[in-house]
């Protein structure tokens, strides 16, 4: 008899917690997320895709990116609770008495910067105090970050994000057709002398004329056009933060521009051997593809070394063949 009413204790509980918190049950972290979101869209009118780009970009500019984290994005103490409400109080009329952004997001009278519906609905008002529009969030996300990079990015992963409908993107490709005859090391760091000394920032993959040049990633094309040291390149933005720079290419497809939205497979060009002079000088060097990652942090930019993600995604490649 204990038994029987131990479980059946058990599972109104269990049934209970469900009916309470139905946006995180059973669900997996990204199913989370994306109920947070269209829940927010629902009471904002925000397109989902911008609150997903931000806690996208948030979570992405930490150095120890926590993914199991349900929502990343974070205001100030000031911001969130008034300047002052010195003693952080969450009350939500307590914050609005001084003047700060925190909003119930939940119905439970309280805006608590550590619950996720409270926060994307706090942000999805903050926006609103600028308008609906795709130039009014512009503006939202720049009085928010005050920084030109970080808005361009949000912006191009809410644009992935609205193309496929979907913010679980974590497939990868090699960025040479793996069919076509290839080979590189690890030479990142390595010096370089055109233009003056420096290191070289990225992996030469050496392959013939033509081989096709594929995206690693999903992203927006960001940069293209001729470089001194480049030649005729490529820059891609991608949803994780990171800026992809393909160059030394012997031309583009021809349905590639920037603003593009791009998924990893794309053919974006192929390979060649341009650069080190004006537009149109090539041969300098054997041809190969100069592949590039740069990460940023929210507040500055900077290479890293490609090549183990290279080794990575080329045993990726190989596998689907």
């Amino acid at each position: 008899m204990y038994a029987k009413r131990f479980f059946t204790g058990s599972f109104i509980l269990l049934f209970s917690l469900l009916i309470q918190n139905p946006i995180y049950a059973e669900k997996t972290i990204y199913e989370q997320r994306m109920a947070l979101f269209k829940k927010t869209e629902a009471l904002t009118q925000i397109p989902w895709y911008y609150f997903a780009a931000m806690d996208n970009y948030e979570r992405n500019k930490k150095q120890h990116a926590n993914d199991e984290k349900i929502i990343s994005i974070e205001f100030s103490p000031e911001l969130w609770y008034g300047l002052g409400n010195a003693s952080m109080i969450n009350d939500e009329r307590l914050i609005d008495f001084f003047h700060g952004q925190g909003r119930d997001g939940n119905g439970d009278q309280k805006a608590d910067p550590n619950n996720p519906e409270d926060v994307l609905y706090t942000i999805g008002n903050y926006i609103l105090q600028y308008g609906q529009t795709k130039e009014d969030i512009k503006i939202a996300l720049w009085n928010f970050y005050n920084r030109d990079l970080s808005v361009q990015t949000i912006m191009n992963t809410a644009k992935v994000f609205q193309t496929y409908q979907e913010i679980n993107l974590t497939d990868r490709d090699f960025p040479v057709a793996t069919s076509y005859n290839y080979s590189y090391r690890s030479t990142w760091g390595d010096r370089r002398g055109f233009g003056g000394l420096r290191i070289h920032e990225g992996t030469d993959i050496f392959a013939d004329y033509g081989t096709p040049v594929k995206s690693t990633t999903y992203g927006v094309v960001e940069m293209m056009g001729w470089n001194l040291y480049g030649g005729w390149r490529i820059g891609i933005r991608d949803i994780y933060n990171i800026y992809h720079y393909y160059a030394h290419m012997s031309g583009y497809e021809d349905d590639i521009q920037v603003g593009k939205v791009v998924k990893p497979g794309d053919v974006l060009g192929s390979v060649g051997s341009t650069g080190y002079g004006p537009p149109g000088t090539s041969g300098k060097f054997p041809p190969h593809l100069h592949y590039g990652m740069y990460k940023d942090n929210g507040h500055s930019e900077w290479s890293f070394d490609p090549y183990p993600y290279l080794k990575k995604w080329e045993r990726m490649a190989k596998q689907k063949e």
